[in-house]
């Protein structure tokens, strides 16, 4: 293991008081979610054992350990000049896949989505060092530009994670508030970096403004997004890596496009690759 990774990981579990209590003016719920597109959880989700796995899990998969036996789906190898984005990390360390079947995040998803049963199908691994400036930018679009797979919109999801402390500086994620409600727009890049040219290119139903709020949060923090809701993400300037688990979940409304061969699709008997985060009835 490499002294770095302790540097960077294990002394960021703490945030400033007064970013945390930014988020904590509106109660997450389930009405925000519906209203909004997203709900923001300022405050630690996963127990202390758990985060803690997953930090050393973080750090493991970075530098290429992968001690489930399978490696990730998509590992470019990291470069602390651009964002590093790793493709289904859960699948390859056990403190990674802990966390994304953690039954107190699965909980907390569950309460805002309404969901009675959630299931993991795919998760990214972002890292964004600092001072990447416009190469650690993710553009603004929808996630059901990438998840024609499945059928509908409708119960595709995702739960990010803070893995550590995520400030303004550190280039947090930017939800549109109510940006679900537009439908489809088709519109945008996740790919893009030029974020101002992105928003003018993307058109707005009638009636509809931008309204933008940035997830704030402490490492370990839970935020939770609709697959409509346009969110992206600006540059780390500040002197510590961001870094994040995005789990993108399934709930029992969704249903894969018949015929379609898609590995997102193709493993979900199989609970390596897509566990089962919550199935039940009692929400919080």
């Amino acid at each position: 293991m490499r002294q770095r990774r302790d540097l960077y990981i294990l002394q960021q579990r703490r945030m400033p008081t007064q970013i945390i209590q930014r988020n904590l003016t509106v109660e997450p719920s389930r009405a925000n979610y519906e209203r909004n597109g997203y709900c923001i959880f300022s405050e630690q989700i996963a127990p202390d054992h758990v985060l803690d796995n997953a930090l050393h899990g973080m750090a493991a998969v970075r530098d290429g350990v992968f001690d489930l036996g399978l490696p990730p789906t998509e590992h470019p190898g990291y470069d602390p000049t651009v964002l590093c984005k790793i493709n289904n990390p859960h699948r390859s360390d056990k403190g990674l896949y802990r966390l994304v079947t953690c039954p107190e995040i699965g909980q907390k998803v569950a309460a805002v989505t309404g969901a009675q049963r959630i299931q993991v199908w795919a998760s990214q691994l972002l890292i964004k060092p600092p001072g990447t400036e416009a190469a650690g930018h993710v553009g603004w679009h929808q996630d059901r530009q990438y998840w024609k797979m499945w059928q509908e919109a409708e119960g595709l999801f995702t739960a990010w994670i803070g893995l550590s402390d995520v400030t303004e500086p550190s280039g947090p994620m930017h939800f549109v508030k109510g940006s679900h409600r537009w439908g489809f727009l088709d519109q945008g890049d996740f790919f893009g970096n030029d974020q101002r040219a992105l928003r003018e290119e993307i058109e707005l139903p009638a009636g509809e403004s931008w309204t933008e709020e940035s997830a704030l949060m402490p490492c370990g923090g839970l935020s939770v997004h609709h697959s409509l809701t346009f969110h992206g993400s600006h540059a780390n300037v500040s002197d510590t890596p961001r870094c994040s688990l995005a789990v993108h979940l399934c709930d029992e409304r969704a249903l894969p496009v018949p015929g379609v061969t898609s590995y997102y699709t193709a493993h979900l008997d199989d609970p390596q690759i897509c566990p089962m985060l919550y199935s039940g009835t009692t929400h919080l």
